[in-house]
């Protein structure tokens, strides 16, 4: 085999990409549940995105408590578990496999290719991944919040390779494009290949650092074609 190791991103790739309305909708969801002011609280909740990510907010809880104290605003526990759970529950949701995505995971699982994932995600996704369909097929998964080192940190596809126990060379990394993951997957030594869904090449799609314009590599639209490129 040419490959060795299949390794994913997660939303945008196994998963369909945040709706950046939807996203909205649920920030204010919380922030009515806190009974916050929604734009002052969208600020802040944006600006700590990469503490969600990098681990240093270790719950959801903490997160939330942290902005209310920015907002010198005094909140029960039971509006932040309110909270708290409208995002939990829209994370779940949002670990729906795409079209495809488990009958691909399972032929590479079958034909003997290693499969791994990294994801930048806040705590949710580490608590819910057990229980989702993808579970079983994977041989390594590094969420930043775990490891605390986020994309496009070369250490965690680093991380990846060593853990998989392949060579950079060996690896094809499937991603969307954020984060500039495609960038960092080829500078470790890996084959970057991107993925783009019709449907999420829009305004609507919530795709930070999106590095895709000037991307000259591999293009798939579909998780099917993965089977085909690795052979």
């Amino acid at each position: 085999m040419k490959y060795q190791a299949v390794i994913f991103d997660l939303f945008g790739t196994l998963v369909d990409i945040f709706s950046r309305r939807e996203y909205e909708n649920i920030v204010a969801e919380m922030a009515s549940n806190l009974k916050v002011p929604y734009d002052n609280f969208y600020k802040i909740w944006m600006q700590t995105a990469k503490q969600r990510t990098s681990g240093v907010f270790r719950t959801g809880e903490e997160n939330l408590e942290y902005i209310c104290r920015e907002l010198k605003i005094k909140v029960s526990a039971t509006q932040v578990e309110a909270a708290r759970r409208v995002r939990f529950d829209y994370v779940a949701r949002a670990l729906t496999p795409r079209k495809g995505a488990i009958e691909v995971l399972s032929k590479l699982k079958s034909s003997g290719y290693k499969i791994g994932l990294i994801s930048n995600c806040s705590t949710e996704p580490p608590l819910i991944w057990p229980d989702t369909p993808f579970a079983p097929f994977f041989d390594t998964v590094l969420f930043s919040s775990v490891v605390g080192i986020n994309k496009p940190d070369r250490r965690i596809f680093q991380m990846a390779v060593e853990r998989l126990m392949v060579e950079p060379s060996k690896c094809v990394y499937i991603g969307d494009g954020g984060d500039n993951e495609l960038a960092a997957a080829a500078s470790t030594g890996m084959t970057p290949v991107l993925i783009r869904a019709a449907h999420e090449d829009s305004a609507d799609a919530l795709r930070p650092n999106d590095e895709t314009k000037d991307f000259a590599g591999l293009k798939i639209s579909s998780l099917k074609e993965v089977l085909n490129l690795v052979k």
